[in-house]
């Protein structure tokens, strides 16, 4: 369920903004709302299932994301699918963490490989197979049909949950769970993205946008504080005096913020701009997963053989190439010749990167910790993407602006047609040509539209590109430095 939602709806959203008439203001909150929640409850749903017990809370967690699916599904208007959609993510922090942590308590140390193979297997089948079946169901029957497929698997996980997965808790949890710094992550983060977000709309001189990007930073800073006096931190602080933990999750902090913002704009592009149907806009990515599973127990070996230092500074470098790759296609072109390579280049350097890169974070700290640290890590990735579709909105909107209105200007419509074309650049490559145009003056502003909407992705891609570089920087100067650290117990 958390990992077809996590790569089909990215597929579905070009045709969702035009069903419901949003913005790209609007689908963005698609996108985040989602991310929001599950980046800022993650840690916390962990901890409830280690309390409470990680079937019940894995079932809650089930019950929550299929019936907040059934609200996306029968969204009416793009308030109600993102209200939803923050509900879908209260359920997804409450169900992913909840899944290894079962594996793990259910299966002797002898099988626990095996056990965590086959789960790694699933993944990998599910993220290849969603976005096909996604843009299909796209495609042949309803963007709808993508939220509407969450309910046949949760209840096949809660029966088969209930019927054969073992209850299974932390006996010895004492103290109060740290809700106080969840509910300032919580404000921090969404503060900041409804800060950025809303800029291209509002300005960033509106009072609203920034009250909010300023409260979010005070909160941001007093969950700091909080976190490093609290008895029972969500984030254990002393995690980071470890060099490789600290540059381990820097460098996913910008790596899955590159990646991030790819995948939520490359999907656009194809569709919108590109013309791919949904489902050939849902394959386009299969060479990338593939390589990745493929590639994944060859990796794995190469922390073993190099230790970590160089593989996450080569993996991040090829990864950086194959996003300065997806800069080069206009606005058409042959998928083989034109994003094919990019994909393939970014596959291998993502390969390379992301075991050594789970090694590292696990073998940073002590045994004890290795759960939080894990789940740090994974908080820290899904923040990422979280905050980089927030700033590369921005970004991709204000350079959709300035060249849309530069062309405009350059095909010579009058002054009136000019205005009501640009006043719907908030939509971007989603933009509706007036009913009353011609086919010739049509056309020269769809191919405009297109235009402007590729010189904006192809500077969120270079962007990209320069942060997974930074990314490789990081390991070189951090990991390979420390040993395994101690936190203080309280």
């Amino acid at each position: 369920m958390a990992f077809i939602d996590g790569t089909v709806v990215n597929v579905a959203l070009p045709f969702l903004q035009t069903s419901l008439n949003a913005t790209a203001i609007g689908i963005q909150w698609v996108v985040e709302a989602y991310s929001l929640f599950l980046s800022a409850l993650l840690l916390v749903g962990g901890s409830l299932g280690d309390r409470y017990g990680r079937r019940w809370i894995f079932n809650i967690g089930v019950v929550v994301f299929a019936i907040a699916s059934m609200a996306c599904g029968f969204a009416a208007n793009i308030e109600q699918l993102i209200a939803a959609r923050a509900v879908q993510g209260i359920g997804g922090a409450l169900l992913v963490p909840g899944s290894l942590a079962l594996i793990t308590s259910s299966f002797s140390e002898k099988e626990r490989g095996k056990a965590i193979g086959t789960w790694s297997g699933f993944s990998a089948m599910t993220t290849a197979i969603g976005p096909v079946l996604g843009g299909w169901l796209v495609e042949h029957v309803s963007w709808r049909a993508v939220f509407f497929l969450n309910v046949p698997l949760a209840v096949a996980v809660l029966v088969i949950s209930v019927w054969r997965v073992p209850e299974s808790r932390e006996e010895d949890q004492t103290g109060q769970l740290d809700w106080l710094g969840a509910a300032l992550a919580t404000l921090a983060l969404g503060a900041i993205v409804y800060g950025l977000i809303e800029s291209p709309r509002l300005g960033f001189a509106n009072p609203v946008v920034l009250a909010t990007l300023i409260g979010g930073v005070v909160c941001l800073v007093v969950f700091v504080w909080h976190e490093a006096r609290a008895k029972n931190p969500m984030v254990p602080l002393g995690l980071f005096r470890s060099t490789d933990f600290a540059g381990a999750n820097l460098l996913t902090l910008l790596l899955y913020a590159a990646l991030g913002g790819m995948m939520f704009f490359f999907a656009l592009n194809l569709v919108q701009v590109q013309g791919y149907s949904a489902t050939a806009a849902g394959a386009a990515l299969l060479p990338f997963i593939v390589i990745m599973f493929t590639l994944s127990r060859w990796s794995g070996g190469l922390f073993d053989r190099f230790g970590p230092r160089l593989p996450l500074v080569v993996g991040p470098t090829i990864a950086a190439a194959g996003l300065a790759l997806f800069a080069v296609p206009s606005v058409s072109g042959n998928y083989w010749t034109s994003f094919f390579p990019a994909v393939v280049v970014l596959g291998f350097g993502m390969a390379i990167t992301v075991a050594p890169l789970t090694t590292t974070v696990m073998d940073s700290v002590r045994e004890e910790q290795a759960g939080t640290a894990s789940g740090i890590n994974n908080a820290v990735s899904r923040t990422a993407g979280l905050l980089a579709i927030a700033v590369f909105g921005v970004m991709i909107l204000y350079a959709f602006s300035h060249k849309l209105g530069v062309h405009l200007n350059e095909i010579g419509l009058d002054e009136q047609l000019k205005q009501a074309v640009y006043e719907e650049r908030v939509k971007l490559a989603g933009l509706r040509v007036p009913e009353v145009v011609d086919s010739a003056t049509r056309g020269r502003i769809e191919q405009t539209v297109a235009e402007s909407f590729v010189f904006g992705f192809r500077l969120v891609m270079l962007t990209s590109a320069a942060l997974a570089l930074a990314s490789a920087l990081a390991s070189w100067l951090l990991i390979g430095r420390s040993r395994p650290v101690q936190t203080r117990k309280h």
